[in-house]
């Protein structure tokens, strides 16, 4: 069905009406988190073509970032984990989304504070693009203050889920997910996404991509531009098999 509704609205000295004609049916939401150091803008490409997919995106930039007003030193972890809840509540208060369809898309960084986000909240698709690891000691101190030495060593040890609270979340996590690495990454070694990916247990299905010569940024064009690609593939494959195996809810239900 289709939800009509009269509109006025005017031109000029003209008084003109018209009929706005919305779907009833709900449609998925995807939530982007930039990674530390980055603005939304740096996701609105991606967003763009998987918003071509008949979803709605959200783009946001977490506190401390870009026009924020908090000091970037003083943000800590447990900010980082309200901002990104704060924008999925924004997210799925939009009346077209459909709650049991939401995908977050997390950068490093961002990938992080994804994983943290499945356990508060609903998440069916989680795409992680060099998902960053954090001791979970010095959880309220500035990000920007933890010891990197200390992080870089924790990183290049293998991590379980009994001891990480990110990892943790991974196993919790039913739903798909995709992790894309780089093979010359200085930030993320490939231990940390060992990490990971041995985490996700009960994940309806976890794929795992290598961008090969890419670094930890993906500076390059030809790098964002598979990165992209394989991206909007993934969730053009997630939307489709949930199309099929069942419709999305209307508004009625």
């Amino acid at each position: 069905m289709i939800e009509e509704g009269p509109v006025d609205f005017r031109i000029a000295d003209q008084h003109l009406r018209g009929t706005l004609l919305t779907p009833d049916m709900l449609i998925p939401g995807f939530l982007f988190v930039h990674g530390w150091g980055g603005k939304q803008e740096d996701d609105l490409d991606c967003a763009e073509d998987i918003a071509r997919l008949g979803c709605l995106c959200f783009t946001f930039d977490l506190r401390g970032h870009s026009a924020s007003d908090a000091a970037k030193s003083e943000v800590t972890r447990e900010d980082g984990l309200q901002d990104v809840i704060a924008a999925y509540d924004h997210l799925v208060s939009h009346p077209l989304v459909d709650r049991r369809a939401i995908g977050v898309i997390g950068v490093s960084y961002g990938a992080y504070l994804s994983t943290l986000l499945t356990a508060q909240r609903p998440v069916r698709w989680l795409a992680l693009r060099v998902p960053a690891l954090y001791p979970d000691k010095d959880w309220k101190t500035p990000k920007a203050l933890l010891d990197k030495q200390k992080v870089w060593a924790y990183r290049n040890r293998f991590q379980t889920p009994r001891r990480d609270r990110a990892l943790h979340a991974c196993a919790e996590f039913e739903g798909d997910a995709l992790i894309v690495e780089s093979e010359f990454d200085n930030h993320v070694p490939h231990t940390a996404i060992a990490s990971y990916m041995g985490a996700f247990q009960r994940a309806s299905s976890l794929s795992h991509r290598v961008i090969r010569g890419a670094d930890h940024a993906m500076r390059t064009p030809e790098h964002r531009q598979i990165y992209k690609t394989l991206l909007n593939r993934w969730v053009e494959e997630m939307v489709r098999t949930a199309r099929r195996s069942r419709p999305w809810a209307t508004a009625a239900e």
